[in-house]
């Protein structure tokens, strides 16, 4: 006879052979590992280490009393799911929808330049080239070759990365209510308050300043001495802050509180903080739609256009002039008013696109001795300046994209490699419909509104409006435009007109309507 244990402990044998797997398991997909589940006794028993068991009952020896110490626990198959299949075709989808996004067929290009010199460097160190490059001459110049190009890879990524980063430095700094909201989107975890975050915002960014300063010391090294007289000690910091400094600021965003969750914003607002979200929050929302009130009337433009033709540069001569000679800063100055950055964030970058590639790599060619090889890096770097117009492309998809403006898909039916394409063969053009088109328009978060000069005040901003305008002056808002039949002008402007407001005409909305 069984005790009361072993009863217990044979009922719940039986509930788990019962158990069944969940209705929507494929046990076609894993591969099943069995495992024996072992408890009190089953340790001292001499046959635990067999590969497979089988559902047993307990034994009892005679010359002991029957308790559950002394029984062989049954073993239960233990599923733990590996993978055993991919679904190759949904990864081949998702793979071709990453790769047509312009930046990052840009990132997959650097990474695959990046991976080809990086593996002939490794190859070259460990001498794995040596039948190949029995000289050992020729196996120094491919060793200075592929270094200068990761040199100059590296150097040109970390120059593309900083104007953003010293802008985040500014907003840091400056920490207004807009760059809190900002910063968090950047930093924070799901965009939210965190405690203390100023201070670990400013390790973050303080890290990844090192990072790029870091390159510019390394690139200055690679640059200024040739490979028999580099301080190999200089490199070796230099190399170590530089892959160091970032990896550690990944990890401090994920390990400190910019990286975890809290409940509400309240419980994640720490004593030294320095911000109130109580107070960022209904601020920044009002700041934001401070003139929805009045603006919730205008008539929203459903099929915007492109201003003009892409060649009707020369219909505005000063836009024309601005557009040829002061090329960045049109650009600039045009991507802040639609929303899409920092003005001279956008102005440094493309000077550095367009301009940095030359020096850098004319510069790697001088401690290299081929000649050939001095002249593709130099003919390298003009090639990458000219296709570093295509940030000017990349923001054209955007701004095509956000305000629902028409297609082209003349190059190969694509409309991303059009807007591209356009950059290329004309940058000055598309600048200069660009801008046009932004003139044309009201920009009202994100969307183009019908403009119109206002009758009232002879074009210019009636004194509410000027109000809003000031508000919002931070923001690339423009205020004056049409407004709809149900829009009502206050009193004050009422009284300022006077008798004369009978003789004025309507507006033209009225009219339409």
């Amino acid at each position: 006879m069984f005790s009361k244990d072993g009863a217990k402990f044979s009922s719940e044998i039986q509930e788990l052979e019962q158990s069944t797997s969940p209705s929507n398991y494929n046990s076609d997909d894993h591969i099943a590992l069995y495992m024996n589940t072992s408890q009190r006794g089953l340790l001292q028993e001499t046959n635990h280490n067999k590969s497979k068991f089988k559902l047993g009952r307990p034994t009892v020896h005679p010359d002991t009393e029957s308790t559950p110490s002394n029984f062989q626990i049954p073993s239960r198959p233990l599923r733990i799911p590996f993978v055993k299949k991919i679904d190759w075709s949904s990864l081949w989808k998702k793979a071709k929808v990453w790769i047509k996004e312009p930046l990052n067929m840009v990132l997959f290009l650097w990474i695959v330049c990046v991976g080809i010199s990086g593996a002939i460097l490794f190859m070259v160190m460990t001498g794995m080239l040596n039948s190949a490059l029995p000289k050992k001459s020729e196996r120094d110049t491919w060793f200075e070759v592929n270094n200068q190009i990761i040199n100059a890879l590296f150097t040109l990524m970390c120059l593309y990365q900083h104007p953003k980063r010293f802008h985040h430095l500014a907003m840091l700094v400056r920490w207004r209510a807009d760059d809190v909201l900002k910063l968090r989107d950047i930093y924070c975890k799901n965009g939210t308050c965190k405690p203390n975050e100023r201070r670990h915002m400013s390790v973050v960014i303080a890290l990844l300043h090192v990072n790029c300063f870091a390159q510019y010391a390394l690139c200055g090294l690679n640059l200024g001495y040739p490979r028999s007289k580099r301080p190999a000690i200089g490199v070796g910091l230099c190399l170590a802050f530089s892959i160091g400094a970032p990896a550690f600021a990944s990890l401090y965003g994920i390990l400190s509180p910019l990286g975890k969750e809290y409940e509400t914003d309240v419980e994640a607002q720490g004593p030294g903080s320095g911000s109130d979200p109580t107070r960022l929050q209904p601020k920044s929302f009002e700041k934001r739609y401070s003139f929805m009130s009045r603006e919730s009337t205008r008539v929203q433009e459903p099929n915007p256009e492109w201003v003009g033709g892409l060649f009707d540069l020369w219909d505005d001569i000063s836009l024309a002039y601005l557009s040829i000679f002061c090329t960045c800063c049109v650009f600039g100055w045009n991507m802040d008013r639609l929303g899409f950055g920092n003005m001279y964030v956008h102005i440094f970058t493309f000077l550095l696109f367009c301009l940095a590639p030359f020096f850098i790599f004319n510069l790697a060619a001088v401690n290299i001795d081929a000649e050939s090889v001095r002249t593709a890096l130099g003919l390298t770097g003009v090639v990458l300046c000219i296709f570093g117009l295509l940030y000017g492309g990349f923001w054209r998809i955007q701004m095509r994209k956000r305000f629902n403006l028409p297609n082209s898909k003349f190059c190969f039916g694509k409309e991303n490699l059009t807007d591209c394409f356009q950059w290329l063969c004309c940058c000055y053009c598309s600048l200069a419909q660009e801008v046009r088109t932004g003139d044309f328009y009201d920009v009202v978060e994100d969307k183009f509104y019908y403009k119109e000069m206002d009758s009232v005040t002879g074009g210019r901003p009636s004194s509410n409006q000027a109000g809003v305008i000031e508000e919002n002056s931070t923001r690339p808002l423009r205020t004056s435009g049409v407004y709809a039949p149900g829009w009502h002008q206050s009193e004050e402007e009422d009284s300022q007109r006077g008798t004369n407001s009978a003789t004025e005409p309507p507006f033209v909305a009225v009219i339409q309507k």
